[in-house]
């Protein structure tokens, strides 16, 4: 019985934060983007605008779908996974605030950050693969994916955060006239491109080098047969 508890409490207290954070990054992206007639003018027919929003709605549907009752090897990958995620996160975050559009004197600094992160989905594949009650290499793609998403999903917060930032003052009492600034290529237009585009890289490529990094470091950890 304390196990069957065990097993059903602990994937509710993962879900709710992650949870709301996705469905608090889906309402400031949306808030962000007023008015919404207007982000059809961005680049790709306002495809710039929906990938990270259809992103946020693919976690938020994921995240309930996840099933609270969960075997040993699926929840240690989705506890070890939001460890490693939170501080793939902080690295995330620390690309957001070096980068500025362009960022060619800060690039090598945040390939750093990007990379660092990306190793830590291995570590959390590896560690989901092969530590205690490991699932092998299918838990650590799952760990790898999980601890991309929990990034990705503090990575979005800090993009959010940039585009308001930098939208504290807006250039036109006119709605209309700030998106028409994309026919000139206003700074302040590039900037907001730069960042969506930005938020989408974070959840949608995220997860696939997350999975990736998993597999890899999991297979690389397999016992060699001589």
């Amino acid at each position: 019985m304390k196990t069957d508890a065990r097993r059903t409490g602990v994937l509710p207290v993962l879900k709710i934060p992650f949870l709301l954070l996705a469905i608090a990054d889906l309402t400031a992206l949306a808030l962000q983007l007023r008015p919404w007639p207007e982000v059809a003018n961005l680049p790709g027919g306002g495809t710039t605008a929906y990938d990270p929003a259809i992103c946020l709605g693919v976690y938020v549907i994921l995240i309930l779908l996840m099933d609270n009752r969960q075997k040993d090897g699926p929840r240690q990958a989705l506890g070890t996974g939001t460890l490693m995620g939170l501080l793939a996160g902080v690295l995330l975050i620390a690309e957001v605030l070096v980068v500025r559009p362009p960022a060619s004197e800060s690039g090598y600094v945040a390939l750093g950050l990007l990379c660092g992160a990306g190793i830590l989905c291995g570590v959390a594949g590896l560690r989901g693969a092969h530590g205690a009650g490991g699932g092998g290499v299918p838990i650590g793609i799952l760990t790898g994916i999980w601890t991309a998403m929990t990034a990705a999903l503090m990575g979005t917060a800090a993009v959010l955060a940039q585009i308001g930032l930098s939208q504290a003052s807006p250039l036109s009492s006119d709605p209309w006239k700030q998106y028409e600034g994309l026919a000139i290529g206003t700074e302040a237009v590039q900037s907001l491109v730069h960042w969506l585009n930005t938020a989408t890289a974070f959840l949608l490529i995220g997860p696939l080098v997350g999975g990736t990094m998993g597999l890899l470091f999991a297979v690389m950890a397999l016992p060699h047969k001589d």
